[in-house]
């Protein structure tokens, strides 16, 4: 298939189908591979969808603000025209970060708001009061575990507020989202096969040479991209490069949990999505009236690294539903709990820290787009731009490494250095090494 096929992507989630679209547009023949059945049967499936602004580093600022372009203008991005096919929604909900008086994170936010140019508004305690009323003012830092000293003691102080991003949402379904990539790639010539395995990634004389399928077949090509999500580490061992990379990546394991709104309340309609540093977790409508809701890491949350992306346990873990559902309740009072856990399971691609991996490798031929997984969902069309980008440069001649790529962004006025997010910096001292799903 050498004479086929320019480009092998491994991985079609949300990332890999938005490369395959912009790699196709500049010509390149690509094929993603995938041994899921379908485009975002993957990790993208059970995301979040989460578009929002609240990043610690400007970097990060920068990116999410140009990805809320992509998701404004979905269908003028897809160019499907007359095409058939059902489109995922944008639902733009707008985003509050809590503000409290113990954690200056919020502060850092603003300030580089002011610096990118996203739009936002400071709601007090009487504005949040009004817009939010089934929301609790009180103080629950540092968030606790219900089995905690003091996790029901009522709070002796008050947050002080909100940062409103009128501009955020969340995406209402993550796999038709990338089926909508995959289909815009397909009709600009990608191609895509599904039910395969990738076991190796072949090299010859210092460059990528192509893939190996489980079932022994050999697939050729210059350029292979890693996008494989969490196996993603297992992929860059396949290929040789891992020892070379000053930041690496590992599967995390994470839940989210599914928990009616109080009835008095439409959150579905009326809500927002919710970063709470204060309590440690962030939540989102959902359908039915619902309300989504997960950890934001915080220091008394148990992290569980996972060492085979293939073998972890996907059940509910009970005590990390109270955790976060009773968390929730803090803040929301009159929250209904429901007597039997609900939720979802699955696996972040994290990088050491928390920062994705946008890069060349030491092997000519071979890039990736990693450590993405529970906060890059909401930047898929950015990054796909950017990397086609970066792998095109690179391909005739760019030393990326020496002088890392400056990139004009589509729909801000903005240029992003993809340098930050190289294999060999150092790892970030302003992460916040979490995340908001």
């Amino acid at each position: 298939m050498s004479d086929d096929v320019d480009a092998i992507i491994i991985g079609a989630g949300v990332i890999g189908a938005a490369l395959a679209l912009e790699l196709t547009r500049k010509g390149y023949r690509t094929l993603n591979v995938d041994k899921l059945p379908a485009p975002g049967y993957g990790s993208t499936s059970n995301s979040c969808a989460i578009v929002r602004a609240s990043y610690s580093t400007w970097d990060g600022v920068a990116m999410a603000y140009e990805g809320f372009g992509y998701w404004h203008d979905w269908t003028g991005y897809l160019g499907l025209g007359d095409h058939d096919e059902e489109l995922a929604r944008y639902v733009n909900c707008g985003t509050l970060q809590i503000k409290n008086r113990h954690d200056d994170r919020w502060q850092r936010v603003v300030a580089l708001y002011d610096d990118v140019g996203v739009e936002y508004e400071h709601w007090d305690l009487d504005t949040l009061r009004s817009r939010v009323p089934i929301f609790s003012t009180g103080s629950f830092y540092p968030p606790k575990r219900p089995g905690d000293e003091g996790f029901w003691d009522d709070p002796d102080d008050r947050i002080i507020g909100a940062i409103h991003t009128p501009g955020s949402g969340y995406v209402n379904d993550p796999q038709l989202a990338t089926r909508n990539l995959a289909t815009a790639a397909t009709a600009e010539g990608a191609t895509f096969r599904y039910g395969v395995e990738v076991v190796d990634v072949r090299r010859t004389d210092g460059r990528v040479a192509g893939i190996t399928l489980a079932n022994g077949e050999q697939i050729d090509a210059p350029i292979v991209v890693n996008v494989a999500g969490p196996h993603s580490f297992v992929v860059n061992r396949m290929a040789g490069v891992d020892d070379e990379m000053n930041i690496g990546t590992r599967a995390l394991r994470h839940e989210v949990h599914h928990v009616p709104a109080p009835s008095s309340y439409d959150y579905e309609h009326d809500g927002h999505h919710v970063s709470d540093g204060d309590a440690g977790i962030y939540f989102r409508p959902e359908t039915a009236n619902h309300i989504l809701v997960g950890s934001e890491d915080p220091d008394c949350d148990p992290r569980i690294w996972v060492e085979d992306p293939d073998a972890y346990d996907t059940s509910v873990s009970h005590d990390q539903w109270e955790a976060q559902v009773m968390r929730l309740a803090r803040r929301i009072p009159d929250l209904p709990i429901p007597s039997q856990p609900k939720g979802l399971v699955d696996l972040y691609d994290v990088s050491d820290d928390w920062i994705p991996i946008y890069d060349r490798s030491s092997l000519d031929g071979y890039y990736m787009a990693i450590g993405t997984s529970g906060n890059q969902f909401k930047n898929a069309g950015v990054v796909g731009y950017c990397m086609a980008e970066l792998i095109d440069a690179v391909e005739r001649g760019h030393d990326h490494d020496a002088d890392p790529l400056r990139i004009d962004q589509r729909y801000t006025d903005l240029t992003l250095d993809m340098g930050f997010y190289s294999r060999n910096r150092e790892i970030n001292p302003n992460s916040s090494f979490s995340v908001n799903g």
